[in-house]
């Protein structure tokens, strides 16, 4: 590999990290054998900063450029971490929505209403065009749906790793 800066991050297709890399797991360090790369990003991914500092964990995590986003206003400190990797979604989280019915005013020709649509019936109608409610309708025909199970909350992925330079060029500042 070409030489890297101290505290570069890389994706790397292999298996094992090469020499002067570390994968990015969250690992702690000790301050005293790695002080160069201890300076560039201190406790930032944790560690107590007296002898131990931690390299960033990327495991199940999708890298985002630190600072301000200019078109939403959202705001990303170095070394934050956000989002889970499944959601059970309630309904606060769902739109406003509705699910009409499928009726109609002419009686129904069968007891069973299964694949049929709502009918009125042929002796004491439960429906009066034009009318307006006159009950609550059995909790079967209008239950709600899902089962507060969580669901993937990932995109599409594909898992390679990523590595940090240990050791290297130390960058210099602008």
């Amino acid at each position: 590999m070409s030489e890297a800066y101290i505290g570069e991050i890389r994706m790397f297709g292999g298996n094992f990290a090469p020499v002067g890399w570390a994968f990015c797991h969250g690992q702690l360090l000790p301050i005293s054998q790695y002080d160069a790369l201890f300076t560039l990003i201190g406790t930032t991914y944790g560690g107590d900063g007296q002898t131990t500092f931690a390299l960033p964990d990327l495991r199940g995590r999708a890298p985002v450029h630190q600072g301000q986003n200019p078109m939403t206003q959202s705001s990303f400190a170095l070394g934050q971490t956000s989002g889970v990797e499944n959601v059970t979604l309630n309904q606060g989280n769902i739109p406003s929505h509705t699910h009409p019915v499928r009726a109609q005013k002419e009686p129904g020709t069968t007891g069973s209403p299964a694949g049929g649509l709502w009918a009125a019936s042929a002796v004491n109608p439960y429906a009066v065009p034009g009318g307006t409610p006159s009950g609550t309708m059995h909790p079967a025909a209008v239950s709600p749906a899902g089962g507060n199970q969580p669901h993937d909350n990932m995109m599409p992925y594909l898992a390679v790793n990523f590595i940090i330079s240990l050791e290297g060029i130390y960058p210099s500042q602008n």
